[in-house]
C-alpha cells in the first residue's frame, strides 16, 4: 500500500496545479431551495468560514446543523487557514489546555504515546478527549492513540473543540471533551502545497474537490519525509545516537451524492501509512490503516431530520524496542512488535423531530467494537527470539442517548441529555511460549460487562447582546482500551505490566463560565472542577535489578510498574480564550491553568498529593497575523509549564517557549511563496527523561520554504 502512495503522489504533484481561489458553496433559502454562494476571492488558502448569508444555512459540512447545547459548552473553532501548512496536530495546539500524553510530535514520538487530552485528566497515553471525523471516533482501535499523520491529507472544513464531559451524543470515552472534525463538503478547487525544509524534509500536499450536480466528489493525497534530527541533547549522545528520520503518506477519497430533495449519501475511504525510527537502532515503527465510512443526512426544513452512519476501521501496527547500554555506545534489541492487527466497527443514528422553534431534541443511540492483539518476539540473544507473546481480546459498547434543548425566553437556553451504554469485554487472552520449545503461561480471561450512564445538565443566559454566562454539570466514562488491559511494554530500562482486571474510568465535574462578543473582540473564560474515578494510571511498584510479575526480568535502574486504577484525579483549572479580528489582522490568546493531584491508597499509597505524569500546570499561546490580498505573515509563540516524566515525580521535564513564524507572498493569481519556521529560537523542548537521566528533546529549529498554487 505504501509503495503505491508514493508513486501516485508525485503524479498528482505535476497534474494538478493547486489551491482554490474561488468554489461554490450550496446555500438552502427558508424554502429549503439550493443556491450558491463563495470563497474568499483573494487567498489561496482553503478557509474553514464563509460569509453568512441571512435566512440561510450554510452547507460547508456534511452534519445536521450545529445543536442548541453549544451556546452551553466552551466551544473552540480552529480556523485551518490560519496556520497554513501546519500539522493538525500543531493546529490543535491552539486549543487552551489540549495536549499529547509527549511533547514530541509525530515525526518522532514513538505513536502509542500519542493520545490527547484536556483539564489535567493524564496520567497514561490513552486518549481521554474523544477525535471523531464525521461522525466517526478515530483513537486506534487497539491502543487508543491517534495516527497524526492519517489526517494530513484531509479536506477539513473546521475544527471543533467542546470541553467537558458528558456530551451525550458524541459516546463513550470524552472525559476531557469532544474534538469533531468535518470535511468540506462542496466546493469547485483544485489545490496543493510543496514545501522543503531543513535536514532534507519534504511536506507535500495535493487536492481536487469538484461539484457534481447536487452532489460532489473529492480526492486528496499528502506525502511528508525527513532525515530527522537527534532526539537526545548534546552532552548526552552516544555511539548509538543518529538523527531519526520519517516518512509519511495518506489518500482520502470523499463522495457526496443526493438520494432524495432533502436526504444525501455520504462516502468516504481513507488510508495512510506511517513510518518512524526514534534515533538509535531497533527503535523503528509502522503504522497503516484503511477507513470506511457511509453516511445518510436528511435535512428536511420544518420537519423530522435524521442521519445514519456505519464504518470500519481497520489498523496494522509494528514497533521495535532496543536497550542501550550504559554510555550509549551500544544497543541490543530487546523486544520485536512485528504485528498489531486491529479493528474497529460501528454505527451511529439521530433523530431530530419538529418541535418548533423553542426547543431541539436529539435521540439516538450508537454501538463500537474494537478487537486486536498484538504479536510480539522478545527475550533475545543477539537478533534471535528466545520466547513470543501474543496478548489481545475484544470490546463492546451499545448506547442510547437523548438531549433536549429549551428555550422559555429568547435569553435563556436549558440543555438536559443522558445515555445508558452497555458495555462488554470479552475473548481475552495471554500466551508465552518459548520459541520451539514449552508455553509458559496460557492465560484465558474471564469476560467481563457492565453499564455505565453519561449526563449532561447546562444553561446558557445572554445578558445582553455581547455577555453570556454558562454552567454546566456532567458526568463521563471511559472503558480501558485492549493494550492497558492485555498487553506489558517496555521504555528503556522501565517495564510496565498490563492489568486484565480495569475497571472503567469515570468523571464528575462542574464548570461555570462567560463569553463576551464586542464587536471585533471575542473573550471566553471557564472555571472547571473536576474528579477521575478509577484514573488508569502507570504506578511504580519496584525498582531493578529482578524478576517482576507480567514483565520478567528489570535491570538495574530500572523502574517495573503496572497500569492501575488509582482512587481518583482531582483536577481544576482556568481556561482563557481572546481573539480580536480587524480587516486583515488577527490575534488570538489562550490560556489555560490546570491544577490536578492524584487520590492514591494502598499499593498506590506512595502517589498520594502528587501531580499525574505528563500534566504541566500551566499552558499559553499568542497568535498575530497579517493577511492582505497579496501579502501574509504569522506569528505563534506557545509556552507549556514544567512537568513530570513520571508518577511518582521525581523526573522532571523544563517548562518550554517556542516561536513559530511564516510568510507568504502572492506573486501571481495562481502562484504563492511561502517561508515559515518552528521553533524559530532553537528552544531545547524536554520530551521525556529516562531512568538514567537521558534527556530527549522535541523538533529543534525547522526551516521551510515552498510554494502553494492553485486554481
Amino acid at each position: 500500500m505504501k509503495s503505491a502512495l508514493f508513486l501516485t503522489l508525485p503524479l498528482w504533484m505535476a497534474a494538478t496545479p493547486l489551491w482554490a481561489q474561488d468554489c461554490q458553496l450550496p446555500v438552502r433559502d427558508e424554502n429549503d431551495q439550493a443556491h450558491y454562494g463563495c470563497r474568499r476571492p483573494n487567498d489561496l488558502q482553503v478557509p474553514v468560514t464563509v460569509t453568512d448569508l441571512t435566512d440561510a444555512e450554510i452547507l460547508v459540512v456534511g452534519t445536521l446543523a450545529d445543536p442548541r447545547s453549544d451556546l452551553a459548552y466552551p466551544v473552540t473553532r480552529i480556523d485551518i487557514a490560519d496556520h497554513p501548512g501546519a500539522r493538525l496536530e500543531t493546529a490543535l495546539q491552539q486549543a487552551a489546555g489540549l495536549q499529547q500524553f509527549r511533547r514530541s510530535d509525530a515525526r518522532t514520538a514513538n505513536p502509542t504515546s500519542q493520545g490527547i487530552t484536556m483539564r489535567g485528566l493524564g496520567g497514561n497515553a490513552s486518549s481521554r478527549v474523544l477525535l471523531v471525523l464525521d461522525d466517526v471516533p478515530q483513537a486506534d482501535p487497539f491502543g487508543g492513540w491517534v495516527s497524526w499523520p492519517g489526517y494530513d491529507a484531509l479536506n477539513l472544513a473546521r475544527i471543533t473543540v467542546r470541553r467537558g464531559a458528558g456530551q451525550v451524543t458524541s459516546g463513550a470515552g470524552a472525559l476531557g471533551g469532544v474534538v469533531e472534525l468535518d470535511s468540506l463538503q462542496y466546493g469547485d478547487l483544485l489545490s496543493g502545497r510543496l514545501a522543503y525544509g531543513s535536514r532534507e524534509s519534504v511536506d507535500a500536499k495535493a487536492s481536487i474537490l469538484r461539484n457534481l450536480g447536487a452532489g460532489s466528489i473529492s480526492l486528496s493525497g499528502s506525502y511528508a519525509r525527513g532525515d530527522g534530527f537527534v532526539p537526545v541533547v548534546k552532552g548526552q549522545r552516544g555511539a548509538v545516537d543518529r538523527p531519526a528520520p520519517y516518512e509519511q503518506a495518506g489518500l482520502v477519497l470523499r463522495a457526496v451524492a443526493p438520494v432524495s430533495d432533502n436526504t444525501e449519501l455520504q462516502a468516504n475511504m481513507r488510508v495512510f501509512t506511517d513510518d518512524r525510527d526514534r534515533g538509535f537502532d531497533f527503535s523503528d515503527s509502522q503504522n497503516s490503516g484503511v477507513d470506511a465510512s457511509l453516511r445518510l443526512v436528511n435535512r428536511t426544513a420544518g420537519g423530522w431530520q435524521w442521519s445514519a452512519l456505519a464504518y470500519v476501521q481497520i489498523r496494522e501496527f509494528a514497533n521495535r524496542f532496543g536497550a542501550i547500554a550504559a554510555g550509549r555506545n551500544s544497543v541490543a534489541l530487546t523486544l520485536d512488535q512485528y504485528s498489531v492487527p486491529s479493528t474497529g466497527l460501528g454505527a451511529r443514528v439521530e433523530v431530530r423531530p419538529p418541535l418548533g422553534d423553542k426547543a431541539e431534541l436529539r435521540l439516538g443511540g450508537d454501538w463500537r467494537r474494537t478487537s486486536g492483539q498484538t504479536n510480539e518476539n522478545f527475550f533475545f540473544t543477539g537478533l534471535i527470539p528466545g520466547r513470543n507473546r501474543r496478548a489481545g481480546g475484544q470490546s463492546d459498547v451499545f448506547g442510547l442517548f437523548a438531549e433536549g434543548s429549551y428555550t422559555p425566553v429568547d435569553s435563556l437556553t436549558l440543555t438536559l441529555g443522558g445515555r445508558a451504554d452497555r458495555w462488554k469485554i470479552i475473548n481475552g487472552f495471554r500466551k508465552e511460549v518459548n520459541i520451539g520449545g514449552t508455553v509458559r503461561s496460557d492465560d484465558v480471561f474471564a469476560d467481563r460487562s457492565g453499564w455505565e450512564g453519561t449526563g449532561r445538565g447546562s444553561f446558557a443566559l445572554f445578558l445582553n447582546d455581547e455577555v453570556k454566562l454558562r454552567g454546566a454539570a456532567y458526568a463521563g466514562w471511559r472503558l480501558p482500551t485492549l493494550n492497558e488491559l492485555y498487553r506489558p511494554f517496555r521504555v528503556g530500562a522501565d517495564a510496565t505490566a498490563a492489568n486484565e482486571l480495569l475497571a472503567p474510568e469515570k468523571v464528575r465535574g462542574l464548570e461555570i463560565g462567560a463569553d463576551v462578543e464586542a464587536g471585533a473582540v471575542t473573550v471566553r473564560a471557564t472555571a472547571f472542577a473536576n474528579r477521575l474515578k478509577n484514573a488508569i494510571a502507570n504506578v511504580g511498584l519496584g525498582v531493578g535489578p529482578g524478576n517482576f510479575p507480567g514483565v520478567g526480568f528489570v535491570a538495574a535502574g530500572g523502574v517495573y510498574r503496572q497500569r492501575q486504577n488509582l482512587d481518583a484525579i482531582n483536577s481544576k483549572g482556568l481556561e482563557l480564550e481572546a481573539d480580536y479580528r480587524q480587516g486583515p489582522f488577527t490575534m488570538s490568546a489562550r490560556y489555560a491553568y490546570v491544577d490536578a493531584k492524584v487520590d492514591a491508597s494502598g499499593p498506590s499509597t506512595l502517589l498520594d498529593g502528587l501531580r499525574p505524569a505528563q500534566v504541566p500546570r500551566h499552558f499559553g499561546s499568542v497568535g498575530l497575523a497579517y493577511d492582505a490580498a497579496a501579502f501574509r505573515a504569522d506569528v505563534d509563540i506557545r509556552y507549556v509549564g514544567g512537568q513530570f516524566e513520571d508518577d511518582i515525580n521525581s523526573r522532571n521535564l523544563d517548562d518550554a517557549l517556542t516561536f513559530d513564524a511564516g510568510l507568504s507572498y502572492r506573486v501571481f493569481d495562481n502562484l504563492r511563496l511561502e517561508l515559515r519556521g518552528e521553533n524559530l529560537l532553537d528552544r531545547r523542548v524536554e520530551a521525556a527523561v529516562g531512568s538514567d537521566g537521558v534527556v530527549e528533546r522535541a523538533t529543534p529549529r525547522t526551516i521551510w520554504a515552498g510554494i502553494s498554487v492553485g486554481f
